[in-house]
């Protein structure tokens, strides 16, 4: 067998991205399990992994490999983190969206069912709620309005099910707008924070879509990976939804000049962009998550901000090519069609290989 440690493995999925490299830096500070990492360094980079991980790579949307995986490690947790996260984006790649967000999950699930693994801990996103009136609880009923969001709740109902049906426990997260250390600060499509700190980087004005008024809460990644972490341990968590992140909200040209602050560039210039269809106000309570996993000091915005900013100019500039697989350009915000008709390759070709 795989390993030489007597504690129970445990599987991260995503681990090589933002948020799932942290949870596997939590987990292994716990000590509760030994920890295999799995992604497909389609958005994530194994720098980000300690050197000595376990680290396997492979998509989740490749059934027969995470057959395999399973039986040969027989993991006893998992922890969902791999997502395409781009909110925005997933109206325009709709198929590829529901093929690693669904999809890619509903394998994971049925592989944790074969193998009667003691906790499912899921992310899922805020993106569920859709338009609920702010903050965002847990007892409203959901109205995702994008393909991410939709996603998403699929895949809580469908633990849901696999609960009623199978036994499977689960925790569910609703994470929203986390930032930090390891995020892609080369990704145009999301991630406002890392877009910001990566335009001021090159001396590009900071692009905000419409005037900037949305509000949100951007948490820090150090607030949430630990309780992402020790969940399938915490009395009360199984089988649960929660929200998690910040609590202060504020609005998107307070973000920026925010960052610009932490970087050290304070009257860094911002570039209004033509208003995209979003959730103008999207923040949530945290009061179910503060009654289970206690009240935990949050890291005050400008703080994490500051962190990451350190970490960004050891970092430096990252580019990342232009999503190769749009599928939909009807509606396509423009600053987003300049990057796609820089790519070398087109939109219907980029498409097909997509659904391969």
């Amino acid at each position: 067998m795989p390993g030489s440690s007597s504690l129970p493995r445990a599987l991260v999925t995503g681990a090589a991205g933002f948020i799932g490299s942290h949870v596997v830096r939590a987990l292994q500070a716990q000590g509760r399990v030994e920890v295999v990492a799995l992604d497909d360094l389609s958005g994530g980079f194994r720098r980000n992994l300690p050197a000595d991980i376990d680290f396997v790579e492979a998509s989740i949307t490749d059934h027969g490999e995470l057959a395999r995986l399973f039986d040969r490690y027989r993991f006893r947790y998992v922890f969902h983190l791999a997502a395409y996260a781009a909110e925005g984006l997933s109206h325009f790649i709709r198929r590829f969206n529901y093929t690693n967000n669904v999809l890619g999950s509903i394998n994971l699930i049925n592989e944790s069912v074969r193998h009667e693994i003691e906790c499912f801990v899921f992310t899922s996103s805020i993106a569920t709620y859709g338009a609920v009136e702010p903050p965002m609880r847990e007892d409203q009923r959901p109205c995702p309005e994008d393909p991410y969001g939709v996603a998403k709740l699929a895949i809580e109902l469908d633990l849901a099910a696999a609960r009623h049906m199978f036994g499977l426990p689960y925790v569910i997260f609703r994470p929203h707008n986390v930032y930090g250390e390891f995020q892609n600060l080369g990704d145009p499509y999301r991630n406002v924070i890392g877009i910001f700190m990566n335009q001021i980087m090159q001396g590009r004005p900071m692009s905000i879509f419409g005037d900037g008024t949305q509000r949100r809460a951007f948490s820090y990644v150090g607030d949430i990976a630990p309780v992402l972490a020790e969940c399938p341990w915490v009395p009360g968590a199984r089988n649960e939804v929660f929200n998690i992140g910040a609590d202060a909200d504020c609005s998107v040209n307070e973000l920026a000049h925010d960052v610009a602050v932490a970087m050290g560039r304070p009257d860094h210039p911002i570039e209004h962009l033509r208003a995209r269809n979003e959730v103008s106000q999207a923040y949530s309570d945290h009061t179910k998550a503060r009654r289970i996993f206690g009240d935990r000091p949050q890291t005050p915005l400008p703080e994490g901000l500051a962190r990451m900013a350190e970490w960004a100019r050891e970092a430096g500039v990252q580019r990342s090519k232009p999503f190769e697989g749009v599928e939909v350009t009807r509606n396509f915000p423009p600053s987003w069609r300049a990057l796609l008709d820089s790519s070398p390759r087109s939109s219907k070709h980029s498409a097909g290989e997509a659904a391969a």
